[in-house]
């Protein structure tokens, strides 16, 4: 049992961020919302709103279709081939395009389908006059794909992977056959996943902001966040942003509650480890198996590839001499340590005031109503995307005060609001099973206070509160959706410092900067798993 000054401050904590995140995103919703009666509904539903919804929704879905379409014989031959050569390290490397700043992704699929791209290339010594354009909605589906298919791979494969090992003896031994095992094994335990899934990978894809705005091609190939961004950033018509914004809020929330009804996404369990398979032995199915995972892994690995070549052709001396190239670096670094520490706090607040809560045989109903407040925190952060929120602080801090003045403050606000539920999906088991090895304990030996934070919370919980932070630190430097709004000749980041040496044809130097800033994130990424394996 915690003690009453431990309660108290648990809920204390939990409060303060409840708060925290509450005004964040609630002041900016506000403010779209006043705004909205007098200057967007004459262009909440006009017919290019209208075509912005559809592209949206269409991108969304075609992107969705294909990534779980093309990762499905991914994920069963993964999940027949146990000893494939690799597999482990081919797991790894899935893991990569969602840990990957999206421009630096972006980049890398320019690298290979662009114009002067490996494939355009291939095509033109092969005499194919047509080169295949990765600007506009093939652009868009392609990159989507890039960034999905790992991921819909790994849930399902999950699923596959927690199919009890004596299914497939039963399944042997009954002699079923390749399509029988498909129908009465393997789909019923990826109907489990599925739907979670494809939900998931839908949203990220109707809230994608950094893949259009690069691959768009035009205003045929733009959706809500990107016509958001140019509302604001270009014509300066704060009404069409607002209608844009309240039209997005709309998708998102019917989205999220749509995702509320359906089975939760399971993340991978373990290595990869998997019962015993006895089917799959034939010549046929061997060749077939190996063909889609060689095939997964060339698509994955080339626009990698073609980061670190272009990246290494670039004059990297004289780019990490640059003055913008230092004036960026110190304005990224210092955003994401913001941003991460506030993740870091806030997370710790949430989760604090939840094990008060749980420690409470009996509690009220004004705690449990807190509590399931608390719960909703990360689906309140998915409500309303960033480019959003950014055009409504935009909205209510223009008229008061310079908005230029607080845009470090706001990016790393909105930052630490994207990298919130990464943060609690790493602290949160930690910090669980944490509570009930030591609470028992620590009250036994009247241990509270600073000297338990000292003592017992310090030494367990750094190495996951290090992981967390880290994590948070390469999401907010390779974010480029709330710095987009405010960018300025005095505000500048990395990504942002790539974008624009891309939007002004200095193509090299993108290549360099996007390479360094992959490496920056990478390093960061492997600060916080350092000794990782070392834990028992």
């Amino acid at each position: 049992m915690l003690g009453t000054g431990e309660v108290r401050r648990g809920l204390a904590a939990g409060g303060a961020s409840l708060a925290a995140i509450g005004g964040l995103v609630t002041l900016p919703t506000g403010a779209l919302l006043a705004l909205a009666p007098a200057s967007s509904a004459g262009t909440l539903f006009d017919s290019y709103t209208l075509s912005l919804l559809r592209f949206t929704l269409l991108q969304a879905t075609l992107s969705t279709l294909l990534s779980v379409a093309l990762a499905l014989p991914v994920a069963l031959a993964l999940a027949r081939r146990a000893a494939f050569p690799g597999r482990i390290w081919i797991l790894r490397l899935m893991a990569v395009p969602m840990g990957l700043p999206v421009l630096i992704g972006a980049l890398g699929l320019i690298g290979i389908f662009g114009r002067q791209g490996l494939v355009n290339r291939l095509l033109a010594i092969a005499g194919v006059d047509h080169p295949v354009n990765i600007y506009g909605l093939s652009g868009i589906l392609l990159a989507h794909v890039f960034f999905n298919l790992p991921l819909a791979c790994r849930l399902m494969l999950a699923g596959l992977e927690r199919v009890p090992a004596e299914d497939w003896r039963l399944a042997a031994s009954l002699g079923l056959g390749r399509l029988s095992l498909l129908r009465h094994v393997e789909l019923p335990a990826l109907a489990r996943v599925l739907p979670g899934a494809a939900g998931l990978i839908f949203m990220l894809c109707a809230t994608s902001f950094t893949l259009v705005l690069v691959l768009g091609g035009g205003p045929a190939a733009t959706t809500l966040e990107v016509a958001i961004y140019q509302s604001l950033r270009f014509d300066f018509d704060p009404a069409r942003a607002v209608a844009l914004s309240l039209l997005q809020i709309a998708l998102t929330g019917l989205v999220l509650a749509v995702l509320s009804r359906l089975p939760a996404a399971e993340g991978s369990r373990g290595e990869g480890r998997i019962p015993r398979r006895f089917d799959g032995e034939g010549f046929g199915s061997r060749i077939m198996d190996t063909l889609a995972i060689l095939l997964a892994t060339l698509f994955l690995v080339l626009p990698l590839g073609a980061i670190a070549a272009a990246g290494l052709k670039a004059d990297l001396l004289r780019l990490i001499s640059l003055p913008a190239f230092h004036q960026a670096l110190l304005t990224s670094l210092a955003i994401a340590l913001t941003a991460g520490l506030l993740s870091l706090l806030t997370a710790s607040g949430i989760l604090t005031a939840q094990a008060a809560i749980a420690d409470r045989r009996h509690p009220s109903p004004v705690l449990r109503v807190f509590g399931r407040a608390l719960s909703a925190l990360s689906s309140l952060v998915l409500l309303v995307p960033p480019v959003v929120l950014g055009t409504g602080w935009f909205l209510l801090i223009r008229p008061h005060a310079d908005v230029a003045r607080v845009a470090p403050l706001l990016i790393a606000a909105i930052n630490m609001l994207m990298a919130l539920p990464f943060v609690m999906r790493v602290l949160a088991p930690a910090f669980e099973s944490h509570r009930l090895r030591t609470t028992r304990l620590a009250a036994s030996l009247n241990v509270t206070g600073l000297a338990r934070l000292r003592l017992v919370d310090a030494p367990i919980l750094a190495r996951p509160m290090l992981m967390a932070l880290s994590f948070a630190m390469a999401l907010s430097l390779g974010d480029l959706g709330a710095v987009a709004l405010f960018g300025s000749q005095d505000l500048v980041t990395l990504p942002w410092l790539v974008y624009s040496r891309l939007g002004s044809y200095r193509t090299q130097d993108a290549d360099g900067l996007a390479l360094l800033l992959g490496l920056l994130c990478l390093a960061l990424t492997a600060l916080g798993t350092a000794g990782q394996r070392r834990q028992p």
